[in-house]
């Protein structure tokens, strides 16, 4: 009986431990350095991405931006912004002036007629639906770290 307990204990010491599979996390610390990590690799408008992850129908990424961002209209995903650090100004609605798609089911342009705009500071969440023009705007000097989860709806 005592040789089955010990096999038994050394069996459940032994079994492989940690997260299931597909779970990350990213803490606030590490979510903070990609303001200065993505800093140096922005393009020419002003903005800098990094894909964390991808499971499913939905991805996460980390932005990056100094300055503003262009139109956008996902035929097939919902955008959840969370920001992290900055503020910008979110214009949401409306419709995509001179629209192009640009990549499969993504239409961009220089901006937006009509629609609402939403001021963004650090902890705000927002939920974008599919087929809804948004706009992140970010003023001269200022910047903005948020992350992103695209869900394809």
């Amino acid at each position: 009986m005592k040789t089955w307990m010990a096999v038994f204990v050394f069996a459940a010491c032994a079994s492989p431990a940690g997260a299931p599979a597909g779970f990350e996390i990213w803490t606030g610390a590490q979510l903070k350095g990609f303001s200065k990590s993505l800093a140096p690799k922005m393009n020419a408008q002003k903005v800098a991405t990094q894909q964390l992850g991808k499971w499913g129908n939905h991805l996460l990424m980390v932005a990056h931006r100094e300055g503003p961002g262009e139109a956008e209209l996902h035929e097939k995903q919902a955008d959840i912004f969370v920001m992290q650090s900055g503020e910008a100004t979110l214009k949401v609605g409306g419709t995509v002036v001179n629209p192009k798609t640009t990549a499969p089911d993504e239409i961009r342009g220089p901006s937006i007629n009509g629609g609402e705009e939403k001021k963004l500071g650090p902890g705000d969440m927002v939920h974008i639906p599919a087929k809804i023009p948004h706009q992140l705007l970010v003023d001269a000097g200022k910047q903005v770290t948020y992350a992103v989860v695209k869900v394809t709806e």
